[in-house]
């Protein structure tokens, strides 16, 4: 290999060696993935589910449903495939998580606190919204002492979990369970209270709420302005999704296009596709007036009398650039969604005030040269597709009308203005974050999000400044890898067979086997196990270099590393030669002077061999551990506002 294509660096401080477990610095709330994937391939199930647990309230939801980060940051996957981290916590939390009926594994496994530990007395703190980002800072405010009250406008908590991914995604009773388990933790919970319509942010503050976290997330769809867009049968995606989820059908027809390239599309058009009469009809019916009860046979009627679906998805991406998961998209043929790349909606097509179809127009490309979005399209190539209905999901909106000019908090195109460090807003007593105040990102990125704000929120009340500090250290390992683990190929959670998905709100993806698990566990290349060099014992014999599978390592001279700026470092420290004396040296007279170990950590495999060649054991193979603890230093936090 050409020595100028591996990259160098010298490992001088930790933050190297936090940055190599790749799953971990991936995932927002810093999960340490590699540790649950090695314990679940150990058959160590219950200690996996405390490790994927404990910095993330929502363990067993994000079994289901998170995007994954850290799977799309696995090393394993510039050798394959990725490691299936997200199903495997699933296999997991079916077993130990609150979905069991049993919370004290859900309490127990909370061994990282998102805050410091001592726990006092502490003020009334209002949330508003049940939602991910809500009910994590309620987990997170409650376990030390604050009285915590969520605030819902729903009949039922979950924010989009309940309202905005399917019901063959995320069954509604896991939602409820872990939230309850977050309320028997001490929070209290008031559903139907809507923010500006039962109450407002001066009635909190009079009650004597002391900080105020507002997580309303972003309820509402968008639609483009295109002519017809005012007939009967268009919709918008969160409209649609709410409506399918809570069992109240919307007249769609028979023929459906759905407009957008993301996993909302995904979620719209699988979801269309789908039979009403499936969900909670009764529970439904219940909950209806005369009229509706009315409107909803209708509905019914008329989905039965339209015979088989025919779904179809438009969007701006070719294949290769939709934001949608690739999963999604297989998936969704496999169910017979058709998918048209590379057109935009121009028109809706009506007739007599109803939507006949969708008139599309050819996209030539979706970004400018910067990477901006820019459209461009051939307004010369048109084509029809005949539909009952067309739903956009191309985005989300806020709905911000529950703040009055006395409330003190500034938005900013339609979300939240927040002090992206806190999450403080223009008001020192209101926090905000997730959708609200970034815009629509990754239940993930909520949580995390929610976590800093619960922190700042405590430092606004007790007048001190929490830091997180990232506890390291290095163990010795016990380190055996499991018989072909390099062999093993990805294996996907099982599913259910299409024919059946596209008749059911049946939950769609699968738990592993317990065999089929512990294979899938072993694939992980365990980077938080790593080969450390004692400089001291080496002989220079080169048995490393020879034994490694990869061809990942080498012994090299010194005047070879001439392009590295920071190599200078070593020789100053090894050598103790001024900086000056050494750049004066000839090649050779470098190459004299000593030589350096390079190896490619992007492509180990953690087999461990170089270690077992070592003569001299210069070469070990070490754990290196790290996580997160929150101390509370005391004194005021400055970037927290204090008053105005």
């Amino acid at each position: 290999m050409d020595n100028a294509s591996w990259q160098y660096r010298v490992p001088d401080d930790s933050q190297y060696w936090v940055e190599m477990v790749k799953c971990q610095h991936a995932c927002p709330v810093h999960t340490d993935a590699c540790g649950y994937v090695t314990a679940i391939a150990e058959g160590r199930y219950e200690a996996a589910y405390a490790i994927a647990r404990a910095t993330n309230p929502f363990a067993s939801i994000c079994g289901r449903v998170c995007g994954a980060p850290c799977e799309a940051n696995c090393r394993r996957g510039s050798l394959d495939e990725p490691v299936a981290i997200r199903a495997l916590k699933r296999f997991v939390t079916d077993q130990f998580g609150p979905e069991t009926g049993d919370y004290a594994s859900y309490r127990a496994g909370n061994n990282q606190r998102m805050l410091p530990p001592n726990r006092g007395d502490y003020e009334k703190v209002a949330v508003i919204g049940a939602g991910v980002a809500g009910m994590t800072v309620a987990h997170d405010l409650v376990q030390v002492g604050y009285k915590v009250t969520v605030f819902e406008a729903s009949a039922e908590p979950g924010g989009m979990l309940t309202a905005g991914v399917p019901v063959f995604r995320l069954p509604r009773e896991l939602v409820r369970h872990e939230i309850n388990a977050i309320l028997s933790l001490g929070v209290e919970l008031k559903c139907n209270m809507k923010l500006g319509r039962d109450f407002s942010i001066a009635d909190l503050r009079t009650q004597g709420y002391k900080a105020i976290f507002l997580g309303v997330g972003l309820p509402n769809g968008r639609k483009l302005s295109l002519p017809g867009g005012e007939a009967e049968g268009v919709y918008d995606g969160m409209e649609f999704l709410k409506a399918f989820n809570e069992g109240k059908p919307l007249p769609l027809g028979r023929r459906v296009v759905v407009v957008g390239g993301g996993n909302v599309a995904y979620d719209v058009a699988r979801s269309a596709l789908r039979p009403f009469e499936a969900l909670n009809q009764e529970e439904a019916l219940q909950e209806m007036g005369h009229g509706e009860k009315m409107a909803y046979d209708v509905a019914r009627s008329a989905l039965r009398m339209s015979g088989d679906k025919e779904i179809h998805v438009v969007c701006l991406e070719s294949l290769e650039e939709m934001p949608a998961d690739k999963v999604e998209i297989h998936e969704g043929e496999e169910e017979g969604i058709h998918l048209h790349n590379r057109v935009g909606p121009k028109e809706i097509i009506v007739e007599n005030g109803q939507c006949k179809g969708l008139r599309v127009v050819k996209c030539l490309s979706v970004f400018d040269e910067e990477r901006r979005f820019n459209p461009r399209f051939d307004e010369g190539d048109l084509s029809d597709i005949h539909a009952d209905s067309v739903v956009f999901a191309i985005g989300q909106t806020s709905d911000l009308s529950f703040l009055q000019p006395g409330d003190g908090v500034e938005t900013n195109r339609g979300l939240v203005k927040v002090d992206p460090a806190t999450y403080q807003t223009t008001a020192p007593d209101i926090f905000a974050c997730g959708d609200v105040a970034h815009g629509a990102r990754l239940f993930i990125d909520a949580i995390a999000s929610a976590h800093t704000a619960a922190r700042s929120m405590h430092d606004f009340l007790r007048g001190t400044r929490t830091d997180v500090v990232v506890r390291k250290r290095w163990l010795p390992a016990a380190y055996t890898m499991a018989e072909g683990w390099h062999r093993e190929e990805r294996r996907n959670a099982p599913v259910l067979d299409s024919g059946v998905r596209a008749t059911s709100v049946e939950i769609v993806e699968l738990s592993y086997p317990e065999a089929l698990a512990r294979r899938q566990g072993s694939r992980c290349l365990r980077c938080n196990v790593n080969t450390v060099f004692e400089t001291d014992h080496c002989i220079a014999c080169n048995g490393c270099v020879d034994v490694c599978p990869e061809d990942l390592i080498k012994l090299v001279g010194l005047s070879t590393l001439s392009d590295y700026d920071a190599h200078e470092r070593l020789v100053q420290a090894g050598a103790e030669l001024p900086l000056a004396a050494y750049q004066a040296m000839s090649p050779q007279e470098k190459d004299e002077l000593g030589g350096v170990m390079l190896k490619d950590e992007s492509t180990c495999i953690r087999c461990a061999m170089c270690a077992s060649r070592c003569p001299t054991h210069a070469i070990q193979m070490k754990r290196f551990d790290h996580s997160l603890e929150c101390v509370s230093i005391p004194s005021p936090n400055p970037k927290i506002q204090y008053s105005k």
